[in-house]
């Protein structure tokens, strides 16, 4: 697009299988990403980036600043959203009308900020000590106001680990042997709802539990307290007795894979003969419970066993978890497969918000680009589990971004209104007023004042 705003006219395009069609590039006449003022919406409802913009540390010291701090953020975080993961794309998300209407009230009559800018806001300005732990704690800070009401009586932590790819000489970039690349090596903790409670940004080559306590412990410190059933869930890498010993310290129920061993293997001997008879044309899963301390252990503690036996296979599969719940080892490996879905969870934000696209060449710089993203997947989480219907609750994040966020629109402007004309596609006018009715009920409601009361 040679001209961003749209004021010269070009002429319009022609293709040869159908010289009927016209194809006219109106700059920002026109925007792609027309559903970004829903996630507004929902964000005004709740005071998600104004809650930013109170928390983050103001580092311009001229008076001469024309982009406020709540606006810059605003603009890193929805367009992440919008599918722009890098600050590359902010030049032409400058003009862009959708982007300029949710960065602030005044953005439809200026531009947004520009490349240059935003890439001194995010590598710059957050880069900061100060800033850097205010955006590691405002994932939980936007949680806390989300679920708020009503407030919630149990927690369940899912830790895990993912894979970023890194390019050229990146500062903390490592060949990492098990996902087999040169990469970053991020960690996650997420709750049972999908939102992503807190994450850290690590070298690639760091052990899969490495820095586990600094993504835990803020996360087990804030919910202390206020709920009464704590949970915690995690692959054999957190298998760890310093992990133990922490969660029980703070009253958690926890289920954790455990690598097997020749030991633990010899306390289920009987469950690992194939069955007798012929073999059987279902899966066979049979159970078993026992205490077992390791070396490395300061006591002994429950086990679960899980045997399957699966047709067509010589060998069963066989799994260990330990656990210091009291449920029957049936609902006990049931409980423990639910921690499957922080794995889909980072699936969806490496799909939807691209969040392991981490390209500067500081590591600092890379640890606070992933804040924004991670920001953006929650944002995006907050109105798919709060807003949307029943009828489009099954939507990923993926989907609910192509679908939602990407509608086409035509910006007409009038004397005291700005009206966007969007196209009905994927989603009906019916769908879009059912979402601005759900995030209306969110919002809190006017205080009532009494009569003959003086304020």
């Amino acid at each position: 697009m040679s001209h961003l705003s749209g004021e010269v006219d070009d002429g319009s395009l022609r293709v040869d299988f159908d010289r009927r069609l016209k194809l006219e590039f109106h700059g920002t006449r026109i925007t792609s990403d027309a559903g970004l003022p829903a996630y507004r919406e929902l964000d005004d409802a709740l005071g998600l980036t104004d809650l930013a913009g109170s928390t983050l540390s103001e580092c311009r010291r001229g008076k001469n600043t024309r982009h406020l701090l709540t606006g810059l953020f605003r603009q890193s975080v929805f367009g992440r959203l919008a599918g722009y993961e890098d600050v590359n794309d902010a030049e032409r998300l400058a003009h862009d009308p959708a982007m300029r209407a949710v960065v602030d009230r005044a953005g439809l009559d200026r531009r947004a900020a520009s490349t240059s800018r935003m890439g001194r806001f995010e590598t710059g300005w957050l880069t900061g000590e100060a800033n850097l732990a205010a955006l590691a704690d405002l994932s939980g800070a936007w949680i806390d106001r989300v679920h708020a009401r009503p407030p919630q009586t149990t927690t369940v932590p899912d830790m895990d680990s993912s894979v970023g790819e890194t390019r050229g000489a990146q500062e903390g970039s490592a060949y990492n042997g098990h996902f087999g690349c040169t990469c970053y090596h991020p960690l996650f903790v997420f709750n049972r709802f999908g939102d992503l409670e807190r994450r850290g940004l690590r070298p690639g080559d760091a052990h899969s539990a490495a820095d586990w306590r600094d993504v835990l412990e803020p996360v087990v410190a804030r919910y202390r307290g206020k709920t009464k059933r704590r949970y915690f869930r995690g692959d054999a890498a957190y298998a760890n007795p310093g992990i133990y010993e922490f969660l029980e310290a703070e009253g958690y129920k926890y289920t954790i894979r455990l690598p097997a061993n020749a030991v633990l293997q010899g306390r289920i001997g009987w469950l690992l003969k194939r069955p007798v008879g012929r073999p059987p044309h279902d899966v066979r899963r049979y159970h078993a419970s026992f205490s077992y301390q390791a070396a490395s252990w300061s006591k002994s503690r429950r086990v679960v066993a899980k045997v399957e036996w699966h047709p067509g296979e010589l060998y069963p599969r066989v799994g260990f978890i330990v656990t210091n719940m009291t449920r029957p080892p049936e609902r006990v490996t049931l409980f423990y497969n639910q921690r499957g879905t922080a794995e889909q969870h980072i699936k969806e934000g490496k799909n939807a918000i691209t969040w392991t696209r981490l390209s500067c060449r500081r590591f600092a710089a890379n640890a606070v680009r992933l804040q924004p993203h991670a920001l953006a997947y929650n944002l995006a989480n907050f109105l798919r589990t709060l807003t949307l219907p029943e009828a489009v609750g099954h939507w990923s994040l993926t989907a609910l971004r192509d679908r939602l966020a990407k509608i086409g629109a035509k910006i007409v402007r009038h004397g005291r209104s700005i009206t966007f004309q969007m196209a009905e596609v994927m989603v009906s006018r019916g769908l879009f007023r059912q979402i601005l009715d759900a995030i209306a009920a969110l919002r809190p409601l006017p205080a009532v004042r009494c009569r003959g009361v003086k304020p």
